[in-house]
């Protein structure tokens, strides 16, 4: 459990230092300036992660749940 955790945490720390942004929106924020840019790429991020934490705390209730089963 100690190993998955350590790996989440990296994982989540060098998403936040990728950029998130798709060509249009790569203009957009070139155009808004470096704070509003950095927001920009925040929230994108933020949108991504949601739905995919959400989808691995249910992942790990599941196989928790297989595993206990089959024990």
């Amino acid at each position: 459990m100690k190993k998955i955790l350590q790996i989440l945490v990296v994982v989540l720390f060098c998403s936040f230092q990728a950029m998130a942004q798709c060509s249009l929106c790569t203009k957009t924020a070139q155009q808004l300036g470096e704070g509003p840019a950095k927001g920009l790429n925040n929230g994108i991020l933020y949108l991504a992660l949601t739905p995919l934490l959400i989808i691995g705390i249910l992942g790990f209730r599941w196989w928790r749940s297989t595993r206990e089963s089959l024990k």
